[in-house]
């Protein structure tokens, strides 16, 4: 099962690449945007809830799903840009075993704990 969840995410993280590829953006932003949702991990300087909450946020495939929709109905191609990044970025992280954060500890996801998880 674990083979399989990480392959449906790696098509999810080609889908996001697809999705750049549709936008009127050089490629080399996609490599410089694709790590940046982990400033989300800038929470875990309060505390472990305020982490998980912004790190949540930023890695929300719901949320990325919902900025993409939208910039679509606006045609703004910076909102569309800012979901498929969180997007990718999300699927890339998931292939790795990073999930969703719980509030006691950064270690405890969605996935399982870190270092046996997913």
């Amino acid at each position: 099962m674990k083979a399989a969840l990480k392959i449906e995410e790696l098509f999810m993280f080609l889908l996001g690449v697809i999705l750049f590829g549709q936008l009127d953006f050089n490629w080399w932003w996609f490599l410089v945007l694709l790590l940046a949702p982990d400033i989300g991990m800038l929470g875990y300087l309060f505390n472990p809830k305020t982490g998980a909450i912004t790190y949540n946020l930023l890695h929300h495939k719901g949320l990325a799903i919902g900025l993409y929709v939208i910039g679509i109905y606006l045609q703004n191609q910076g909102l569309q840009l800012a979901g498929i990044m969180l997007f990718a970025h999300a699927s890339l992280d998931r292939i790795f075993g990073y999930g969703l954060k719980y509030f006691s500890d950064f270690k405890h996801t969605h996935l399982g704990n870190l270092g046996n998880s997913f």
